[in-house]
């Protein structure tokens, strides 16, 4: 079976776990979630970066940094995964969801606006499969009624917007390091804070609601209990195995590139033949190579094509349900129409794609598409 994924270990993880063993402090902010920290703040001039858990964890510092209280109301895309409205629905927000791009899945810029009312305390966008939101149009929006920006950008790492990378445009972005993404840490995430007023209480929060972080740097003589927070420091070990990652990080990017575009190469063929589309980079985003999908006419021919390529030990897999068709989110919200969101639901469909996936395995899979469709 060729899986759809498979966690990539790039050779010093271990010996940075075991190192981390060794200095003997394991519960997190240690001498390897400070040179994470680093690294994403000197290559991309990220203001404070602070590990999480997971990029759920992540979402829910957001949502208390920014207080969002019941009644607020937040944008969102409805295709997305679940974390990225939860967080703000734990804090009573309600969401009012955009659909997505006729070109691709991300957000329909033209839509955000349609949806702002003067409950709107926070716009979130999420760049699908590392691929920009055209972040032009949506930091204007944000500017012009002033509502901070959020971006969700669990898949986006080492992906830019004209030159300027994705995590870096919102008064708040997200990231995952979780097994599927292209760094990983197993489960993780990081809060990029790019308002300096905020990186204070952000410290806060992720240590329980104390000024601990303060104490330790020697700023206080002592720390208590100061505002609402909870526990999303990653320990030690998680972060040891991240740094190894991100050592490799241009290698692993530079091999995913490459099977990216080796899928698209031999798929062109369908698409020129109106079979599949293929996914689109707006000339303003760079493809990080998160992902490859391909668009299917409709849900059968998808769920053929799954069993198909199954039986020929291939895992493909769909992806997102629309958020606004939910059971939870009807419990509490009529029925809305978001049509583009509804077709990716129904006719993307994502293709084996890992660090350690041959060239010829690209080209196998790609075969029996072919063979599927003639």
């Amino acid at each position: 079976m060729i899986p759809f994924n498979k966690p990539y270990l790039a050779g010093v993880e271990l010996e940075y776990i075991s190192d981390a063993i060794k200095r003997g402090k394991l519960s997190g902010d240690g001498y390897y979630t400070k040179k994470c920290s680093e690294f994403f703040e000197n290559r991309y001039g990220f203001k404070k970066v602070l590990l999480t858990t997971s990029c759920t964890d992540a979402l829910e510092m957001a949502a208390i940094l920014l207080d969002i209280k019941p009644g607020d109301e937040v944008i969102s895309p409805s295709y997305t995964f679940v974390s990225t409205v939860n967080a703000f629905v734990l804090r009573g927000a309600n969401i009012r969801f955009v659909d997505s791009s006729k070109e691709h899945p991300n957000i329909d810029c033209e839509e955000i606006e349609k949806s702002i009312t003067d409950k709107t305390k926070a716009i979130i966008v999420v760049h699908y499969a590392g691929i920009a939101c055209d972040m032009d149009k949506i930091t204007a929006i944000s500017k012009k009624y002033n509502i901070p920006l959020i971006e969700d950008a669990a898949q986006a790492i080492d992906s830019f917007y004209k030159g300027k990378p994705l995590g870096s445009f919102g008064v708040l972005s997200t990231f995952s390091f979780h097994e599927t993404k292209n760094i990983i840490s197993g489960e993780g995430g990081m809060l990029v804070v790019n308002d300096e007023s905020l990186i204070a209480r952000a410290e806060i929060i992720r240590e329980k609601g104390t000024n601990r972080a303060s104490f330790f740097r020697g700023e206080i003589n002592k720390y208590g209990w100061v505002d609402i927070g909870s526990s999303y420091l990653p320990s030690e070990l998680n972060a040891a195995y991240l740094y190894g990652q991100l050592e490799n990080l241009d290698d692993i990017q530079t091999k995913r590139k490459e099977i990216c575009q080796r899928y698209a190469s031999n798929l062109t063929i369908l698409e020129k033949q109106d079979k599949i589309k293929l996914p689109v980079v707006p000339d303003y985003a760079t493809n990080n190579a998160h992902m490859f999908y391909v668009l299917c006419a409709n849900i059968e021919e998808r769920g053929t094509l799954i069993d198909l390529l199954k039986s020929k030990n291939i895992y493909s897999v769909f992806h997102y349900l629309s958020l606004h068709k939910s059971d939870y989110y009807l419990q509490s919200n009529e029925l809305i129409n978001l049509n583009n969101s509804d077709r990716y639901q129904d006719t993307l469909l994502r293709l084996p794609l890992f660090y350690e996936l041959t060239l010829q395995e690209v080209d196998y899979i790609c075969d029996e598409i072919i063979n599927f469709f003639k």
